[in-house]
């Protein structure tokens, strides 16, 4: 059972484009163009163009693509802002507004064609985010999904809350929990597969395999493909294996 994961993009189209192809390569050499991708959350903020990759994921999959998209923190906090300016992510400390540069939604919103947003009063820049903002967009964020389980993986952004069934497992863990789940050693039932926490390369901890490998901040965007539950990383000379013990030296 092949699966392809593609970690956090954060407006990096360009990025994006080249793990697809990578992607496309690796099918072309094993004859599946069946198996499905799934991106792991976090396409907005801090990148160049955001409204760009919600739009080639929108349009892909609309056109029949067998790709998967998950719910991050900033996929949420995007859908937040524009439903109410004054709304705060409970994920998110009090001393940090959406607009705050440490988050990286004001590149979201120029991508969008809304000027200055971290320079001008936050009513007049939300009621023009809400204008340029296609409703097409807002729905696809909207509806983005918080995990998604096939065969022996689990693949989520942030993580799940250890001893709690999936069904039982809240959004707002999906989403953006770290500790108790970077900690937990043990087995989860399978293996979970996600990004959320930045690292300089791809990490595999045995319970789990993290990519997201700093694609916001000039970084490359991993992509990977499962087979059971075993994973190797895609590159543009074909597979590299990603065996348990793999990259858990350089956790940021």
């Amino acid at each position: 059972m092949r699966t392809y994961a593609i970690g956090d993009i954060h407006g990096q189209f360009d990025l994006l484009r080249a793990a697809h192809a990578r992607i496309a390569a690796d099918r072309a050499r094993t004859g599946d163009a069946d198996a499905p991708v799934v991106h792991l959350g976090d396409l907005v903020d801090r990148g160049p163009d955001c409204a760009g990759v919600i739009r080639h994921l929108r349009e892909g999959i609309a056109a029949g693509e067998p790709w998967l998209v998950l719910k991050g923190n900033h996929d949420r906090m995007f859908q937040t802002f524009l439903d109410d300016p004054a709304a705060q992510d409970p994920g998110l400390r009090r001393i940090y507004s959406y607009l705050h540069p440490a988050i990286g939604g004001g590149p979201t919103l120029e991508s969008y064609g809304v000027a200055n947003p971290a320079d001008r009063p936050i009513a007049r820049v939300h009621a023009e985010a809400v204008d340029k903002v296609p409703p097409q967009d807002r729905a696809f964020v909207a509806g983005l999904l918080g995990y998604f389980q096939r065969g022996e993986v689990v693949y989520v952004h942030a993580g799940i809350r250890p001893g709690i069934a999936l069904a039982d497992q809240v959004e707002d863990d999906l989403v953006w929990i770290r500790t108790p789940f970077l900690d937990y050693p043990y087995d989860h039932g399978f293996l979970v597969v996600h990004g959320h926490t930045a690292l300089h390369a791809p990490a595999h901890h045995g319970n789990r395999v993290n990519i997201d490998t700093r694609a916001a901040y000039g970084g490359p965007l991993t992509a990977v493909v499962i087979e059971g539950r075993a994973v190797f990383m895609l590159t543009d000379a074909g597979r590299v294996p990603l065996n348990p013990g793999d990259g858990v030296d350089t956790d940021a």
